[in-house]
């Protein structure tokens, strides 16, 4: 065990509690230089959990489980550690994955750490995360107790990538704590701006019902073009299959396919003159009787990362297909 971490814990611990008792959502983050720094905000934090009879997950990229797994000791064996940048990846799915904890211990309180803006994502990806981590204060808002502290990287903080905005506390390195705010209208603004624009060298077509199985033979020899294996250009081509038919559903009966490589992914992106209310589309799987958003959840599930960008008079949905 690293000597120095310990005592930091030791140390630290006292000052866990400095934000009382929670019982509702509690959603805070901090930024971290090295290791050391690190398990100063993430040790006393789990161990207090578990000493609290919590459910207490921790989903981080492997070398932090690794380096929490040693600091912890014997407490480790009571916390569950996932790989944030397997089941992460898109990060619309982290949010099904806290809802899933919570649904199946209605009766105790939730602890976690996640950091979904993990160092190597690509521009995109960090966009995600920080979406995400502004719809966690507004898929969480009522529920509890639950508390969720998220690490970042002092090496990925950027202006356009400041914890400040969407969570309403943040550490600084003194183990103290600033508020920030309710942060559940950061959601909404991201949600509603549109996303950056399609290259001028994308490749481009429109489509309607009559076209639909036009797009699924264009995306797919390009995709094979590309290396795609047969397996993974079967769930592009129904993920987009899905996103395209809500278009036509939804959308004005029309929409517009762009297709580009970016970032060593085959990037689709459906446009359409639709809009979406629900914030959460795609991170709560609805009801089978529902009208509508299922498609979104199933692309969720079979792309690398979705963007999902709507407001009045649009909605872009971009599916990233990860070519390596």
């Amino acid at each position: 065990m690293h000597p120095d971490y310990s005592v930091e814990v030791l140390i630290d611990s006292a000052t866990e509690t400095q934000l009382g008792e929670t019982t509702g959502f509690l959603h805070d983050a901090f930024v971290y230089n090295d290791d050391e720094e690190f398990v100063r905000h993430t040790a006393p934090f789990l161990r207090d959990g578990v000493t609290a009879g919590e459910v207490v997950l921790a989903a981080l990229p492997e070398p932090r489980i690794a380096l929490l797994r040693e600091v912890l000791g014997s407490a480790a064996d009571q916390v569950a550690f996932l790989d944030i940048t397997s089941a992460g990846r898109n990060p619309a799915r982290i949010i099904p994955l806290w809802r899933n904890v919570l649904d199946q211990n209605p009766h105790r309180g939730v602890r976690g750490i996640g950091e979904p803006a993990y160092r190597g994502r690509s521009e995109a990806g960090f966009e995600e995360a920080k979406l995400h981590e502004a719809l966690l204060n507004v898929a969480f808002e009522h529920t509890g107790p639950f508390r969720l502290r998220c690490p970042y990287d002092a090496a990925v903080v950027s202006a356009t990538l400041d914890p400040t905005e969407n969570h309403p506390f943040v550490h600084d390195s003194n183990g103290s704590s600033r508020g920030a705010g309710p942060r559940t209208e950061v959601a909404s603004m991201i949600f509603r701006t549109p996303l950056p624009a399609v290259p001028e060298d994308a490749e481009r077509m429109e489509f309607g019902l009559a076209e639909l199985t036009e797009v699924r033979h264009w995306v797919n020899a390009r995709a094979r073009e590309r290396g795609l294996s047969a397996d993974r250009i079967d769930d592009l081509a129904l993920a987009l299959h899905e996103v395209c038919t809500n278009s036509i559903r939804f959308g004005g009966g029309r929409g517009e396919l762009s297709l580009w490589i970016a970032d060593d992914s085959l990037i689709c992106e459906v446009a359409d003159q639709g809009s979406i209310d629900d914030l959460l589309v795609g991170r709560v799987l609805p009801p089978v009787e529902g009208l509508g958003g299922r498609g979104v959840w199933l692309a969720n599930q079979l792309c690398d990362l979705v963007q999902l960008r709507s407001g009045a008079g649009f909605t872009q949905v971009r599916l990233h297909t990860h070519l390596g």
